[in-house]
């Protein structure tokens, strides 16, 4: 059996985050009609965030959070755990959708992490925090020369960032595929345990009295008069004044919220805990950066507190026809395969060490390439979703839009383009399939020839789609 096969061989489909030892116990389904003033349907980190800030500005609020599985199943608590500021994935994109708001986006984007750590200090959750900041590292002579260029202009706008040559970057993580390295290290990002950031806030809306049913699935909802909603889970109703939509990449039963984002399933994998000489090897255990590499089809991967590698993206990322979310396309042999054998491609001194979990979840990407706020039936009903890879942070503040969009003291961001402009939808079956799969071969084979893009590539950049999560 070739190694990296091996290192799969005793490895369980599980996110390495649902360790039953700090996993809260699933709370009952809804089992009786209820009324409410606010039903939040979804419970990962946009329905959970939105839940709570409710709480904070109007704490007598009446709340209901149902959840299809149970709190933190979905993308949630199946990401990578990297904390990251930007609202709207970068300045590129950002100057491209909502010219004259990168500035305001930026700020925007640090106060909502200065938030976010904050209210872990404050309930006391244990979100194994760590401000290590976000390093990209070259692989191949065209990305060092961007990344560069990259180091070069932040550098002059005053950012706190820090370059590493071949040699240098090579110290601080000892990789033979590394040529360079940029470190950003200012402002707080970092990495959290995103299994216990659900279950800190699921502890803590209970204790604030929110009403939450797991195993409880949305089968519709509608009007109800004049100023009311009812939906229908688990053969009950629930009434209630304001809906606040947290499904991300999960069909809604509105339309309008399915049409500008598509899943996108992520696999991961994590090793066992690695030991003082394994460390030693890879250098990673004094700087325990959280590190992805300058590609298109990039991987992502990050030390954790009991030092074991996550490791995840890369070519593996997949889009199913027809917009798949079912589970057979979960535990993919093959997905595992591929990135265990580029985990050993880039640590060869790793060699032995073995993978211990290994899971996929589904990333919701959007037309624009971030989150997509919306609302319908007057303002009754609000949502957020399509993160596009940066939910750790930016569904805090997504949900912080969808809770203002249903009236809960409203502020000034309503009126910026980020919430008020209309995505576009993403174009129908096949072309739609067909489309994602022909711009992945394109970004894999980029990636191949030294970042070269070819014509559909150029293409895509000109319309402002050539962009990749």
């Amino acid at each position: 059996m070739q190694a990296h096969l091996k290192a799969l061989k005793d490895s369980k489909y599980c996110p390495l985050w649902h360790d039953p030892a700090v996993m809260p116990e699933t709370l009952p389904a809804i089992s009786a009609d209820e009324e409410c003033e606010l039903l939040v349907v979804g419970g990962g980190f946009t329905g959970l965030w939105a839940a709570l800030q409710v709480k904070e500005r109007e704490p007598e609020t009446d709340i209901i959070l149902i959840e299809k599985t149970f709190v933190g199943d979905g993308a949630s608590g199946r990401c990578g755990g990297f904390l990251d500021s930007s609202l709207a994935h970068g300045e590129t994109n950002t100057d491209h959708h909502f010219p004259g708001e990168a500035e305001r986006l930026y700020e925007l984007g640090q106060q909502n992490m200065a938030e976010l750590i904050a209210t872990f200090e404050r309930y006391n959750i244990d979100a194994r925090y760590e401000k290590v900041g976000s390093t990209e590292v070259a692989t191949n002579e065209a990305g060092v020369a961007d990344l560069h260029d990259q180091y070069e202009q932040e550098k002059a706008a005053g950012d706190d960032v820090i370059w590493f040559d071949q040699q240098g970057m090579q110290q601080q993580v000892n990789s033979p595929t590394y040529l360079a390295g940029l470190w950003r290290r200012d402002g707080l990002d970092g990495v959290v345990d995103p299994g216990r950031v659900c279950w800190g806030l699921k502890k803590v809306l209970l204790k604030l009295g929110v009403r939450i049913y797991e195993n409880t699935p949305l089968q519709d909802i509608a009007t109800l008069g004049s100023n009311k909603m009812q939906a229908s889970a688990n053969g009950h109703t629930i009434k209630s004044a304001k809906v606040l939509m947290a499904t991300n990449a999960y069909k809604n039963p509105i339309d309008k919220v399915n049409k500008p984002t598509i899943p996108v399933w992520d696999y991961q994998i994590a090793t066992e805990p690695l030991t003082d000489e394994q460390l030693a090897s890879i250098g990673w255990g004094e700087s325990r950066f959280a590190l992805g590499n300058h590609a298109n089809m990039f991987h992502y991967y990050r030390m954790t507190k009991d030092n074991r590698i996550t490791w995840g993206g890369g070519g593996a990322v997949s889009y199913y026809f027809n917009k798949g979310t079912g589970q057979n396309h979960a535990d993919i042999p093959e997905r595992y395969e591929q990135l265990s054998k580029e985990f050993f491609e880039t640590f060869p001194q790793l060699a032995g060490v073995k993978f211990s979990h290994r899971w996929g979840g589904i990333i919701a990407t959007s037309t624009r390439f971030c989150m997509v706020p919306g609302s319908a039936y007057n303002g009754r009903v609000a949502w957020s979703v399509g993160y596009t890879g940066l939910g750790v942070g930016a569904s805090r503040f997504g949900a912080r839009i969808g809770i203002e969009l249903l009236g809960y003291q409203p502020t000034d961001i309503l009126d910026m383009q980020f919430v008020k402009k209309k995505p576009m939808p993403w174009a129908p079956e096949p072309f739609r399939w067909l489309g994602v799969r022909l711009t992945q071969q394109a970004l894999i084979k980029a990636d191949k020839n030294n970042g070269k893009r070819g014509w559909w590539l150029k293409l895509l950049d000109k319309l402002n789609l050539g962009f990749t999560c």
